[in-house]
């Protein structure tokens, strides 16, 4: 058979594309986040109508109704027959998840103090203690990981895309080795909250001071297995994490 002809039959045998659709899903989802977030529908306000909505935003009605799916998952809106879907509590809102987190410190964002300042307080709840566990428990495998994860970070700075993203795995790895499988379900947000706060203390002006020694003090302790070294190490670069987050607040009501 000729390469064109295969070609041609592999196109028909192909199951049908489905990205685009699920990117205008996310895409609808991100808009309605961020106006919730930002309190632009403030928690019980009825959205618009799948028609009105869909009219509005120029889709289907069916791209709508997956786009709101999307967000009652995570908590942000209920839908009742007959009622609508009405924005919930902010209670009920999932706010670890990594997109609530997106929309939350987007460029169309800010971020409370409170919100932010809650959010350390989780950090420096849960992550001192991993760094223990993980000190006692990593693998070698799982250090090599972090090890590389540091040395990405180093490569690249963190006021670039591959350096957050590897500043965001070596958090994760260090949740992972504390062999924790209940912990182990944090990873994924710890890494979001890790990411956008990193991009929001950068967003006005440059970092104070250079990170990358305290992500080393840590990595060390933890190389080192030793545990109360590694509590020490995380809380204050979590500490010190805050305290550059809280300059950015500061500019910003400057």
């Amino acid at each position: 058979m000729k390469r064109s002809a295969r070609r041609a039959t592999a196109q028909r045998q192909a199951p049908p594309k489905t990205r685009p659709r699920r990117r205008i899903h996310g895409r609808i989802a991100d808009e309605i986040g961020v106006a919730i977030v930002t309190g632009q529908h403030p928690p019980g306000t009825t959205l618009p109508n799948e028609v009105e909505a869909s009219v509005k935003l120029r889709v289907s009605r069916t791209a709508y109704r997956e786009a709101v799916r999307i967000l009652a998952a995570k908590g942000l809106v209920e839908s009742r027959p007959k009622a609508g879907t009405r924005v919930s509590a902010r209670e009920r809102w999932s706010l670890l998840d990594p997109d609530v987190l997106a929309w939350t410190f987007g460029s169309e964002s800010e971020p409370s103090e409170s919100f932010i300042r809650a959010l350390f307080e989780l950090r420096e709840i849960v992550e001192p203690q991993a760094a223990a566990l993980a000190a006692q428990r990593r693998s070698a495998d799982q250090l090599a990981r972090m090890g590389h994860a540091l040395e990405e970070m180093s490569k690249h700075g963190l006021s670039t895309a591959e350096g957050r993203a590897a500043d965001q795995i070596f958090h994760e790895e260090i949740l992972k080795a504390a062999g924790n499988e209940l912990l182990m379900t944090l990873t994924t947000s710890i890494g979001a909250a890790v990411r956008w706060t990193t991009i929001y203390k950068q967003r006005r002006h440059r970092l104070p001071r250079d990170p990358i020694p305290d992500h080393r003090r840590l990595y060390a302790a933890i190389a080192a297995a030793d545990a109360a070294r590694a509590t020490d190490a995380a809380r204050e670069l979590i500490q010190l994490a805050h305290q550059d987050t809280k300059r950015s607040l500061e500019a910003r009501e400057g």
